[in-house]
């Protein structure tokens, strides 16, 4: 036992002993190829960087070749590369004009430079690789760092070298636009449209898609997190998309408690009180069966930073296939320590990881946003993209900003047709990168903090009165006309 301890030990000594995987005469090869022939630097710069290349000497080379390709109407040959390296203080570092020279001599006609550029890319793709497991796995030793954020920060480097593995050249606008139109196909199958389940806002935006951040601002008491619940109920069931929930403000328990609600009409004070007015425990379970099989994964930690959700969200996706995140809410998240930075950067930072996650990992993030108290100071207290607290970051990185408005909350019993707003909340649509903006009505239960669709007239003949916005009822059994 004790010798192949040992025998493994030897190996993996071995294996830190080993150059980083290389291929010095393909460099050299490219190189030369690119000095004679400047038809072939448009190949190797769409697919090569100058970290590509393994000897240092090569990656300058290969920056000096770039420079002057770059220079409209300079040549590119080896007595210009030469003097470029000259100027920069750096032939002598790379071995000088015989080196160059070298280079070149060799080179007969046009190689195959497709597949030497590829086979650069690929040991340094490995060379890559190998850091980061070293680097994993002496950062695992020191018991100071947190083991959490070390494998995350590993995971997104390991991501962004299997992204950097399937960069693909740049298209023909042919190609584009048969991929545009396949796409225009593919949305109006509903194949890859989202819908939110709510009438007025679907005819508005069109639905959601996958890749996109959607930030949903609003005051505090307009129904953030009811409004989310209730596009992750909606998802989950009509769609039958897995979801995954970030609660950083309200526990587990507390977001079950809010589902119970909403799917019973039972308030919450009536709940934890057992004072159901006469409906069973049947009932209610029979009311919550759709909710409690819904493929909604909850996440309540308080506090959670940009690379573990990247973690979590990574872990969801392969296990469960979720297809949108929703997060309770962007202000109360954080990211990497680093105390030189003010509260408005890290919110940037924050921003654009969310963006990049929804990008990665193919899910539609949907993040809960506070808004300024510039709102309050306006007559008609509707929201603006300019009341988004911290950072204007958020606005340029969202796909979508929406905003919750309730007049009612206001004391405004009137819109501006003279309707009354009770049970009336305005889902203000102030960007949309690929649609419309507009604005759609919900209806607002405060009693269960429930939104629905918007309804008025509902009417029947069976009872005196309805609540307008209820949804609890079949409507077909109902004259129900739409706003």
């Amino acid at each position: 036992m004790e010798k192949n301890k040992n025998h493994k030990q030897k190996e993996q000594s071995d294996l830190f002993l080993q150059a980083p995987p290389n291929a010095l005469d393909i460099e050299q090869a490219v190189l030369g190829t690119m000095i004679c022939n400047r038809n072939a630097i448009h190949e190797v710069i769409e697919v090569l960087s100058p970290k590509a290349f393994y000897q240092e000497a090569h990656g300058i080379i290969f920056e000096s070749i770039v420079a002057l390709f770059q220079k409209n109407g300079e040549p590119v040959d080896i007595l210009t590369v030469i003097t470029h390296l000259r100027q920069r203080g750096e032939l002598e570092k790379v071995g000088g004009a015989f080196y160059l020279a070298k280079l070149t001599a060799n080179i007969v006609g046009y190689i195959n430079i497709s597949e030497y550029t590829l086979i650069l890319r690929e040991l340094h793709m490995r060379r890559e690789a190998i850091q980061e497991a070293r680097s994993l796995m002496n950062n695992s030793y020191n018991l100071e760092l947190d083991v959490f954020n070390e494998i995350s920060g590993a995971s997104q480097s390991l991501a962004d070298i299997f992204e950097y593995s399937n960069k693909s050249s740049s298209k023909n606008m042919a190609q584009l636009i048969v991929e545009a139109i396949d796409t225009m196909q593919k949305d109006k199958e509903n194949s890859s449209i989202i819908k939110s389940g709510f009438i007025e806002l679907d005819k508005l935006i069109g639905g959601f898609k996958a890749g996109q951040m959607i930030v949903v601002g609003a005051r505090p008491a307009m129904g953030k997190t009811s409004f989310a619940l209730a596009l992750a109920r909606n998802i989950a069931i009509d769609s039958e998309l897995p979801v995954a929930i970030f609660s950083l403000e309200m526990t587990e328990i507390e977001l079950a408690n809010r589902y119970i609600a909403m799917e019973t009409g039972i308030n919450q004070k009536q709940l934890l009180n057992s004072e159901f007015s006469g409906v069973s425990y049947k009932n209610i379970i029979d009311r919550v069966t759709a909710i409690s099989k819904a493929p909604i994964h909850i996440e309540d930690k308080s506090a959670i930073n940009l690379q573990q959700l990247r973690a979590k969200c990574t872990i969801l996706k392969r296990k469960h296939g979720i297809g949108v995140v929703v997060i309770d809410y962007l202000q109360l998240m954080t990211s990497q320590v680093n105390r030189n930075r003010n509260r408005e950067q890290e919110i940037s930072e924050i921003s654009r990881g969310l963006k990049s996650l929804a990008k990665d990992l193919g899910v539609t993030v949907i993040v809960l946003s506070q808004l300024s108290r510039e709102t309050e100071k306006r007559a008609d207290k509707r929201p603006q993209l300019s009341d988004l607290r911290e950072s204007g970051a958020i606005e340029q990185d969202a796909d979508m900003v929406m905003f919750l408005h309730r007049p009612e909350y206001y004391n405004v019993h009137k819109d501006e047709d003279g309707n009354p707003t009770a049970g009336l909340a305005y889902v203000v649509v102030a960007k949309n990168r690929s649609g419309a903006v507009g604005t759609a009505k919900l209806g607002f239960d405060a009693t269960i903090t429930k939104f629905t669709n918007y309804y008025y007239g509902v009417v029947n003949d069976s009872t005196d009165k309805i609540s307008k916005n209820t949804d609890f009822y079949d409507k077909e059994d109902f004259n129900v006309l739409e706003c």
